[in-house]
């Protein structure tokens, strides 16, 4: 249980220092940035996975696609889902919008809460449907404040709900279906960096971006791989419930790069963390449901063993 806590922190931080990091790429525009984590990642991730032992996965998915081309199709498209949520985590605190990005890391479980709902039908809990209220308040404000919602918090919300969707369904959900991902957006990575003004000489001239840049690969990596590893080691109930310090650390990472919550955005953030800190209540109550039993299991055999 520790050892897997300790993993998921260690995600969610590593995430929170990608979001500072960007700001020691100033030399690059978002889309070499991505560019450069991409190729950077790719290494570092297959390294992780020799040692992990998922490379098995690889080579699975590889076959099915030899038994059923149809996948291809489906592994572009979770590709391009995928790649676009990675761009978009560097573009965001680079051009001032991170704050907009974090809040759809906060409202990306309850979507995912409605998906199981309607799509796997899954019953909500009475927690859940609070949640969900919150959660529509805060939507609800911002389409009356702006007449729309945010693109790049309606992008990560409903983007990464369809990815894991649409991975669930062709059943590549495991490491082995994202390192596929990555290689498919391979092709547009390197294009990428070969976008604007000579890039190459950027190197030239600022010779420390060659370190910057494997940085970006471990920290990417470190963090999808600790990530991963959490999963396997913890309970869901646990695993979900720590999985909300991430978009905590990014907010606060934008709010300290100089972004902030004007007057008129309190009404959308604040039903939203509501509606989180409900989940987390409810996740809180189900550990202390379980532990209580727990004990309560170990009294009574106790208690047999004395009789």
């Amino acid at each position: 249980m520790y050892k897997g806590i300790t993993l998921s922190v260690l995600a969610s931080v590593t995430f929170g220092i990608l979001y500072f990091y960007t700001q020691l790429l100033g030399d690059f525009d978002s889309q070499q940035t991505f560019g450069w984590r991409i190729i950077a990642t790719l290494p570092f991730l297959t390294l992780f996975m020799f040692w992990s032992g998922d490379m098995l996965h690889v080579k699975t998915i590889f076959y099915r696609v030899i038994q059923k081309p149809v996948l291809l199709l489906a592994l572009i498209t979770t590709s391009l889902l995928s790649c676009f949520q990675l761009w978009l985590f560097l573009w965001g605190p680079m051009n001032g919008r991170g704050l907009q990005v974090s809040l759809g890391y906060f409202l990306l479980p309850l979507v995912l809460v409605l998906v199981g709902s309607l799509v796997y039908k899954e019953k909500l809990s009475k927690f859940q449907m609070l949640a969900v209220v919150f959660a529509c308040l805060g939507v609800a404000h911002e389409f009356w404040r702006l007449g729309s919602i945010a693109w790049e918090t309606l992008s990560v919300a409903v983007g990464y709900a369809l990815y894991f969707l649409i991975r669930k369904k062709i059943q590549t959900d495991n490491l082995g279906g994202f390192w596929w991902d990555i290689v498919i957006c391979m092709p547009v990575a390197i294009y990428f960096t070969q976008t604007g003004l000579l890039p190459s000489l950027k190197f030239v001239e600022a010779p420390s971006l060659i370190l910057i840049v494997l940085g970006l690969g471990v920290l990417s990596a470190i963090g999808l791989g600790s990530y991963i590893l959490a999963s396997r080691f913890l309970p869901l109930i646990v695993f979900g419930l720590l999985s909300y310090l991430e978009p905590v650390l990014l907010a606060l990472v934008s709010l300290a790069l100089g972004e902030s919550i004007t007057a008129d955005e309190w009404l959308t953030y604040i039903p939203i963390w509501l509606a989180v800190s409900v989940l987390v209540l409810e996740g809180v109550l189900h550990l202390y449901r379980q532990k209580m039993k727990a004990q309560d299991l170990t009294k009574n055999i106790a208690q047999l063993d004395k009789n």
